[in-house]
């Protein structure tokens, strides 16, 4: 096996019906941009019955129709928000962790210690998240998952992963590594992906890639790492 394969993320979930929830961070491969990419799926009625919103910079999951929400607290959350010069996506409200984290001299790592994954038996979802810090024209970044160390819910595993970016190379983290019950949780490191120059092609493949039944929203951001100026783009299932 070649630890440095760069895969095509379309050819690594194409046939996988769930991989839940997951997150992409990288560079573009002409060097110009720093690239996150959130994505949510969902098998019941309660997660399908989500969309993605964009307020003041800061990216939310909503409900599609309120009047059909069963319990809000693991699906309603702010997926993605800026602080001073970091970008943090997560899977959950661990979001707001960081941030306040953060504002309290605290570092990514740190501030998830707090945090564990979501109590949600049998399946116990790994909570999963990403920041990118920009300084001199360039970034760097770093991601986290938190797991259930056992089927019991017994204890947490914490693991961190630093990277300095590679021009053409994204890492990919998700939730499950493919559809069961309870579903099998995320193994390993990151995956390594390719990272197209283009906002577009990357985010119609990640999209047409992901289970047409169960896919319900993305959310994909390149960012000029010369100008900060920032390109989005934002697809959800239910319109």
């Amino acid at each position: 096996m070649n630890v440095y394969e760069i895969n095509d993320i379309a050819k690594l979930i194409c046939d996988n019906s769930y991989v839940g929830r997951g997150i992409v961070v990288g560079k573009t491969g002409d060097g110009k941009n720093a690239v996150s990419a959130y994505f949510i799926m969902g098998r019941s009625a309660n997660s399908r019955n989500r969309v993605f919103t964009e307020k003041d910079g800061v990216l939310y999951t909503e409900p599609f129709d309120p009047s059909k929400v069963e319990d809000p607290s693991l699906i309603i959350y702010a997926a993605q928000r800026k602080y001073e010069n970091k970008l943090i996506v997560t899977n959950g409200d661990q979001t707001d962790t960081v941030t306040n984290g953060l504002a309290a001299g605290k570092c990514f790592k740190k501030s998830l210690e707090s945090r564990a994954f979501e109590p949600d038996a049998p399946n116990f979802t790994p909570r999963i998240s990403a920041m990118l810090t920009f300084e001199n024209g360039d970034f760097s970044y770093e991601m986290s998952i938190l797991k259930s160390a056992d089927e019991k819910g017994s204890a947490c595993n914490r693991f961190t992963f630093s990277y300095a970016p590679i021009a053409g190379v994204g890492h990919f983290i998700h939730t499950y590594e493919c559809d069961g019950n309870p579903l099998p949780t995320f193994r390993g490191e990151p995956e390594r992906v390719a990272v197209p120059d283009d906002i577009d092609v990357f985010t119609e493949s990640l999209w047409n890639a992901l289970n047409a039944d169960n896919r319900i929203s993305l959310y994909v951001r390149y960012t000029d790492l010369k100008t900060g100026n920032e390109t989005n783009r934002l697809i959800n299932r239910n319109k």
